[in-house]
């Protein structure tokens, strides 16, 4: 272990920086996980168990927080959990140290059949030429302002109409 001095207003303070051994298994399995999804998540209760692998959550952080600095991940925390994504450096890093072909790529770089669906646009027009084409009625609206339903509950209601008298005040004043 290192041990690093400072002097902090006149007084001399020694810390010592421990290194963490993970296991070459241990290490290869998070590395293996981490180009394999191209994300990792890790929970910062140090002492429990990776969810998704057999090594502890403080095995992730650390080898994550070595990647960061030189960075292959992008790190992310929120609620209580780190988030690492795999860099473009990284996935050549990892390539060379796991010797993973140039074929193969983490999932996150993958495309899927939601990334090539249509759009909103061509769905919206798909769904309206398929059982009567432009023609289709349009849907009625919800129950807001101005919508008259049916005679009976929640019907609107017209405003009675003003009376004569006050209808030929308002004309003089506008004459006015």
């Amino acid at each position: 272990s290192s041990k690093a001095t400072v002097s902090v207003l006149n007084w001399s303070v020694t810390t010592q920086h421990q290194k963490m051994f993970i296991t070459t298994k241990n290490r290869e399995e998070i590395m293996q996980y981490l180009f394999k999804e191209g994300v990792i998540v890790a929970e910062n209760k140090k002492q429990k168990k990776h969810s998704a692998l057999s090594v502890s959550n403080l095995e992730v952080i650390q080898l994550m927080r070595g990647f960061a600095t030189r960075k292959l991940v992008k790190e992310q925390y929120a609620w209580r959990h780190y988030y690492y994504f795999l860099t473009d450096e990284g996935i050549k890093h990892l390539r060379e140290v796991l010797f993973i072909p140039a074929d193969i790529m983490p999932a996150t770089m993958k495309k899927t059949a939601s990334s090539v669906a249509p759009t909103g646009d061509d769905r919206r027009r798909q769904w309206r030429n398929e059982e009567g084409g432009e023609d289709r009625p349009r849907r009625q609206g919800g129950y807001g302002r101005g919508f008259k339903r049916e005679e009976g509950e929640g019907a609107k209601v017209e405003a009675p109409a003003a009376p004569a008298a006050a209808t030929a005040e308002t004309q003089a004043d506008e004459a006015w």
